[in-house]
């Protein structure tokens, strides 16, 4: 099980990531981009989802496109889901208390690359090649 002092750490190792709040919430940007941050349901969507409802602490994520948010939400139903509020939007709603910590580190890696300026991925690429390589000689 997952939590916010988990989120916090992975967010906060990748380059060029701060910590500002969204709404009043925790919200972790790159490049001044939002990439994950605490979404809690609002009354709408509650009333929308009705039984189906999940508890507990919920992340947003963003997704490099429609076509990787729907295959998260068609692989993992228990840990990935969506509401009317994000139609059209490239991003998913991950419950905290389900997703593995592995799971986590690579939905948020992956939310970071898809908002990161170009220059600060590519430099991070080549740094993440570099140490690659000096781990095979």
């Amino acid at each position: 099980m997952a939590g916010w002092d988990d989120v916090r750490r992975i967010a906060l190792a990748l380059p060029g990531t701060e910590e500002r709040p969204a709404y009043g919430l925790p919200a972790w940007r790159v490049g001044g981009k939002l990439f994950v941050w605490e979404r809690p349901l609002r009354k709408r969507e509650l009333e929308e989802l009705g039984d189906r409802a999940p508890d507990g602490p919920i992340l947003g994520a963003q997704v490099e496109d429609l076509g990787a948010k729907e295959a998260l939400l068609a692989d993992d139903p228990g840990v990935y889901f969506t509401t009317p509020h994000f139609d059209g939007h490239a991003s998913v709603l991950i419950l905290l208390e389900r997703v593995e910590l592995a799971e986590l580190e690579e939905a948020i890696a992956e939310a970071w690359v898809s908002r990161a300026p170009k220059k600060l991925l590519a430099a991070h690429l080549d740094e993440i090649r570099r140490i690659a390589g000096g781990r095979r000689t």
